[in-house]
């Protein structure tokens, strides 16, 4: 059968593709070795400097480290082309499947075994591309066009990333953001406090980071119980901005980094005048920080528990030199600029990182250095002399907190530096949380 040809071709061309690629791999992790059979033991640190080589050695050890970077992109490309080759035998295989179902219709259990496959499919398109996901598996007549049926499919959320769910909720387009409106529609929030409507709400996917799809989110939200729960509040920004108050308050509780936790009296004090110009009653306001204190929210962790899923769309990733170290030295590192954070690495191969920076609250700027040219730091500007909030592993492999209250960092070329500065810039983020409640109350007072 041509589906059973096609398949078979496409399971060699794989096979082939996997072993070139694994000789690659090894040849790569085994060491490069010079034209007259000197392996060279390490190319991840720079040879400059070193006084018992000769112009000859270095120049072959800068040939070798650049044939080096040739063979990791080499295997980048040979991974992604397997990752084709076995889509394409995938949708052979559920090809041949589907004739052979169509000429046995009464094979039930066949058709649904066929069903589970493409759904498991579907599932695995979603959380990598949530708007091919979902195209997938209307195509495939998994599931309706209808945009509650679709947003009844989120809520359940079985199999589905939570990551996922939460940055296709988040779009902005009129379809999307229905099917957001249906998806909060999907909970039952009558007779629930804000705390337990809050608890629910944010267990059934993960909040973005961007400013705007949290404010739609919680927008939709708080429409949402109000509507279930009229009379409670007098607007819908009471229940808006008292959500925000509540999930700032429970990371102030329960973040360790935190030290001065607030009291009670705090919380009433912030949310003074938010029930259109009045203050909301201390006994409601009492329950709703109690409720906080002593259980805080389950915030849902992404389903898939290899790292590599974080990596897998960077907003830029590269090589450039970190200054480290209890005797401060330059070490080239893998960077990789993704989900707010900044990851390095040894060897791009590696699947744990060496140390990441979260880039929240933090500021980079272009800096000189006398040793070392194309320079950028990352520094906090409201905390100068603190330490920033990041993490390393250490010689023992334990993951240890960072020392650093600034990272210097040096690219190759001032086009790099500019670039990198501006990738970090773009991907900083300060708590939007406090800009939201900030504009939501001046509404409320521009009201009264």
């Amino acid at each position: 059968m041509h589906v059973n040809s096609c398949g078979q071709q496409g399971k060699h061309r794989g096979d082939r593709v996997l072993g070139s690629a694994r000789m690659l791999t090894l040849e790569t992790a085994q060491g490069q070795h010079t034209s007259t059979g000197t392996r060279v033991p390490s190319l991840s640190h720079s040879s400059s400097g070193s006084s018992d080589l000769s112009e000859a050695e270095e120049a072959e050890i800068e040939t070798i480290r650049q044939h080096r970077e040739e063979l990791l992109e080499d295997i980048k490309k040979l991974k992604e082309e397997i990752a084709q080759v076995f889509a394409e035998i995938e949708g052979f295989q559920n090809a041949e499947e589907r004739q052979e179902a169509d000429q046995n219709p009464g094979e039930r259990t066949s058709k649904l075994s066929q069903r589970d496959k493409l759904l498991s499919v579907g599932r695995k398109k979603f959380n990598m591309d949530p708007e091919k996901g979902i195209q997938y598996l209307i195509e495939q007549q998994l599931l309706s066009s209808d945009l509650q049926e679709i947003a009844k499919f989120l809520h359940k959320g079985e199999g589905l990333n939570k990551t996922a769910i939460g940055n296709y909720l988040g779009r902005r387009d009129s379809k999307n953001i229905q099917i957001l409106q249906a998806f909060v529609a999907c909970h039952q929030f009558a007779n629930l406090n804000l705390v337990q409507a809050l608890r629910q709400f944010l267990w059934s996917f993960r909040l973005p980071g961007e400013a705007q799809k949290i404010d739609r989110m919680m927008e939709a939200f708080a429409n949402w119980y109000c509507k279930c729960n009229p009379g409670v509040f007098q607007s819908t920004d009471t229940c808006y901005i008292l959500s925000f108050s509540i999930i700032m308050l429970n990371t102030s509780l329960h973040n360790p980094n935190v030290k001065d936790k607030p009291p009670f009296e705090r919380f009433v004090s912030i949310n003074r005048g938010i029930n259109d110009g009045a203050d909301l009653p201390e006994e409601l306001l009492k329950n709703l920080f109690d409720s906080i204190k002593n259980e805080p929210f389950s915030i849902p962790e992404d389903d898939g528990n290899d790292l590599t899923h974080t990596f897998f769309n960077p907003n830029r990733e590269g090589w450039l030199l970190k200054l480290g170290g209890r005797v401060k030295t330059w070490k080239r590192r893998w960077f990789i600029l993704t989900d707010n954070c900044l990851y390095y690495f040894e060897y791009t191969t590696d699947k744990e990182p060496l140390g990441i920076i979260p880039l929240e609250n933090l500021s980079v700027r272009k800096v000189d250095d006398p040793k070392k040219p194309n320079c950028f730091e990352l520094f906090n500007p409201n905390c100068k002399g603190q330490k920033i909030k990041a993490c390393k592993t250490d010689g023992d492999g334990k993951v240890v907190e960072g020392k650093h209250q600034s990272y210097k960092i040096s690219a190759a070329t001032p086009a790099e530096r500019d670039e990198w500065i501006e990738a970090i810039r773009t991907s900083i983020t300060q708590n939007p949380f406090y800009d939201l409640v900030s504009a939501r109350k001046k509404k409320i007072a521009n009201r009264n």
